[in-house]
Order: C-alpha cells, then structure tokens, then sequence
C-alpha cells in the first residue's frame, strides 16, 4: 500500500475521492481492507500501519488495535478537527493464513483507490466479492505439496532414504485430515492432535513391518506443515514492536498447537507401547548432500502452493524460499547457527523491503517464503515433547535453543528494515 512519502497520483487524488465519497462509504472500505489483510495473514503492526496509511489518504482519523481474533478500528472525519470519534467498529475474526496471492490482490485494488483509478464503491464490491475457496484439484493439489514438503523436510534433516519415502506418504495422508478436517468446525479442532497421533502411529509401523526408520526425523518432517514456527516468529516479532497484546495472543497460540501436537505424540507412542508395536532402534545412512539442493526445488514448489501464490509469483516465492535456506546453509559454515539465521533474516528482509519498493507490491511476496525455513517449528515441538515426557532439564535446553533462533530470525528481519527502510506497509 502506498506510503504518505510517495508522489502525489495525477488522477483525482485521495482528498478530492473523499470529498465525493460519502462517510459510510469510505469507512466501509477501509474495514473490509482491514479484514482481508488479517485474514491473509498479516500481522498486527503491519495491518495496523497500512490501516492508518489508508485511513488517511481517505481523509479519514482512524485508530487501529488489532489482534489474532478481533479488530477494533474507530473513526473521525477528516474534516473534525477535534479528531472525535464518531463510529467505531469491532470485528471478529479467526486467525488468517498467509494467502499471497489474495494478499496482492488487496494491494493492487487499494492502490488503485487511492491512485483514483477505481472508485471506493467499486473498490469495496471486489474486495468483499474475493472468494478462499478452491476446487478439488486445488485441494488435491495442496494435499500432493503436504507430501512434497514434509519429504523435502526430511531430506533437510539428513534422514535417510527410507525415512524421506515414508516422510513424504505420511504427509500425504496428513494432508488429506487437514483438508477434511477444515470441513467442520469440531475437527479442525482436533486436527493437530489427530493428525501427529496418525503420523506416529504409522511411522511405527512402518518401521516395524516394511523398513527400518529414524522415528523422530520421519515424525517430525511428516508433520511440519503443522508446525507453527511462522506464527512463534510473528508472536516475537509483534513483541519486539512492542505489539503486546496481539504478540502474547499468538504466542499462546503456537504453544497451544505445539501442546496438541504433543499430546498427539505421546498418545501414539503410549498405545503401541500397549500394542507391543515397540520397534528397535536402527541407525541408518544419512543422504548424500546433493540431494539437499534437489529437494529444494519440490520444496519451494510446495511452499508456493501452500502459501497460495499466483503461479506468476511462484519462481520468486520459490526463489526466496531457496535463497533465505542457502543463506543459513553457508553462514553456518563460517557463523554461529543463531548468527548465519540472523544473516538469513536481514538478507531477506532487505531485499523484501527493495522488491516492495521497485515493484511496487508487497514485500511479503520475498518475506515469508523467505523466513519459512528458517523458522524453528520442530524445535518447538521437540521443547514440549520433552517437557510433557517429564525430561524437564533437556527440555529447557531445546527451549534455550528455540529462543536464540527465533530472536536471531526476528532481529535479523529487523537490521533488514534499517538496511532497507520499508516503504510499504505489507
């Protein structure tokens, strides 16, 4: 969205639109813009922001709190001087998921408002009229990339070739209990604990019955895209902005996924216990490192499709996804791990912030793909398996762990601002 720094369009400039546009008409604008950025993931500083920015370009006073679950926007006229408000809306919303391709779709309609190209009114009907559904290729096509990433995962994790085969069918199957777990309110619930009980149960048997495995790394990678190491980075993220509320909210979150993600686990390992289904520890042959940069290629593509960005958009996201891992690969050959992240998040953060500023789209486009495997989702699922499991001292440690990264991520993102200053607000 455009920034106040910006030149002045030379179509009918915001003012003369808000002059013609009456009150109700703009404020109604403004809150479905609010309510898509949420629902498409944004976080709390950066819908804030582009709210205000928007809010002011349509001689609007308006004062923004948002929240994982709720939006909270009131609103003056332009013309009060005593910035009174007159309306105030409350919306309530469940946490978004990152949508790109909608995310830029909200962009480009807002620019145009406020550019005058399209009038708020028009602006207004596709904005409320932009559809989350998708077909059942669609749906099969994202059930196919649980399997891709959850294979490519493994392969990161130097499992061998027999747990990336296993990785990869039991993510497929993950895949399918989340797309029909999203059918009902009730299931979508109980989706993290179904979903790890599953995969564990199965990678027992597996292991068992067909090949030999590394239960941990097979369990983990089937099991990433349910991970929430994105929304732990934004709770951090929000806190270090200084966003507390919003930042605590979504903290709890993660941990109440990690919590069900764990019971799940356990619950599994306690009912093969009772089934005699305990099989032996084997040490197998980790993958030759080729394969890494391989992997990489199915694994972008299925982040791509996960993070539902237009396929025109799917070699940057892909590209980004690539560029921010292989960042964090060498770094750590000369750095500290914590450090080689840190590198990895400014990089990527500056060169978001560049993107969005020559293209005049959102920088999420190279953002989020470009932390997302950074983000250590499994080191919080190991930190509440420990410590659910009663290994209290080793959970702390993996906790310590967890902290570091995500402080590095966080303020590498942040150093990625002063190299870059952003001038968008996505």
């Amino acid at each position: 969205m455009t920034d106040e720094s910006e030149s002045t369009p030379t179509a009918p400039d915001a003012l003369v639109l808000s002059a013609l546009a009456p009150l109700h008409v703009r404020i109604a604008f403004v809150v479905e813009t609010a309510r898509r950025l949420h629902q498409y993931g944004t976080s709390a500083p950066r819908l804030e922001s582009a709210v205000d920015k928007l809010a002011e370009r349509l001689d609007l006073h308006a004062q923004v709190w948002s929240s994982p679950t709720a939006i909270i926007i009131s609103f003056a006229d332009g013309s009060d001087r005593d910035r009174i408000a007159e309306t105030t809306r409350v919306i309530r919303l469940s946490p978004g998921d990152i949508d790109l391709r909608h995310l830029s779709e909200v962009n480009e309609v807002v620019d145009k408002v406020i550019a005058g190209e399209v009038g708020i009114d028009q602006g207004f009907r596709f904005l409320h009229t932009l559809s989350d559904r998708i077909g059942p290729r669609g749906q099969a096509h994202e059930v196919l990339c649980y399997g891709l990433v959850s294979a490519t995962l493994a392969v990161l994790m130097r499992g061998a070739w027999a747990d990336v085969v296993a990785a990869g069918s039991i993510g497929l199957i993950v895949g399918l209990v989340a797309q029909i777990s999203a059918r009902s309110q009730r299931a979508r619930l109980t989706l993290e604990a179904s979903s790890a009980l599953i995969a564990t149960f199965l990678a027992t048997l597996i292991s068992l019955y067909v090949t030999p495995l590394t239960l941990k790394t097979t369990v983990l990678a089937s099991l990433i895209v349910l991970f929430p190491g994105m929304t732990l980075t934004t709770a951090v993220r929000e806190l270090s902005t200084r966003h507390l509320v919003s930042g605590v909210a979504r903290l709890a979150d993660a941990v109440a996924t990690l919590m069900k993600l764990a019971f799940g686990t356990l619950a599994a390992n306690e009912l093969c216990k009772a089934l005699g289904l305990v099989p032996s520890a084997a040490v197998l042959p980790s993958i030759p490192d080729w394969a890494i940069w391989v992997s990489l290629i199915f694994g972008t593509y299925g982040f791509a499709v996960l993070f539902r960005a237009a396929q025109s958009d799917f070699p940057l996201v892909m590209a980004s996804a690539a560029l921010g891992y292989a960042v964090t690969y060498f770094g750590s050959r000369q750095f500290s791990p914590e450090f080689a992240v840190f590198l990895a998040g400014a990089v990527m953060g500056a060169l978001s912030n560049l993107y969005a500023l020559r293209t005049n789209r959102p920088g999420a486009l190279v953002r989020e793909p470009g932390i997302i495997l950074l983000v250590p989702g499994s080191l919080g699922f190991l930190t509440v398996s420990l410590i659910v499991g009663r290994d209290v001292f080793l959970g702390i440690n993996t906790a310590a762990s967890l902290l570091a990264i995500l402080v590095s991520i966080v303020a590498g993102l942040l150093f990625g601002d002063l190299i870059v200053a952003p001038r968008r607000s996505l």
